[in-house]
């Protein structure tokens, strides 16, 4: 499924236009990111949890050439599903 789909069936569920699905769809993603480039938690009670973490700088290897290379520090989205969900999806 893709945004599209996505929008269509969110329009059929909620019985709304296309154009206004797709308007609350980009409106809950903006919302998403802005919290997470603030390093807040997003929580969705029956769905999942929306939030970022923090990953170590580590050493690695260039596959092509064997040099051992710096990987840095970086913060990453990440998402772990509620029991709702994951029973849904069961």
């Amino acid at each position: 499924m893709n945004k599209n789909d996505l929008i269509a069936k969110v329009s059929t569920k909620a019985k709304i236009s296309k154009a206004d699905a797709g308007k609350a769809l980009d409106a809950v993603l903006d919302a998403i990111s802005a919290a997470l480039a603030k390093g807040e938690e997003i929580r969705l009670v029956n769905f999942g949890t929306f939030l970022v973490v923090k990953r170590k700088a580590t050493a690695g290897r260039n596959p092509r050439t064997g040099d051992a290379i710096k990987i840095p520090a970086s913060k990453q989205p990440k998402f772990r599903p509620g029991k709702a969900l994951k029973q849904a999806v069961n």
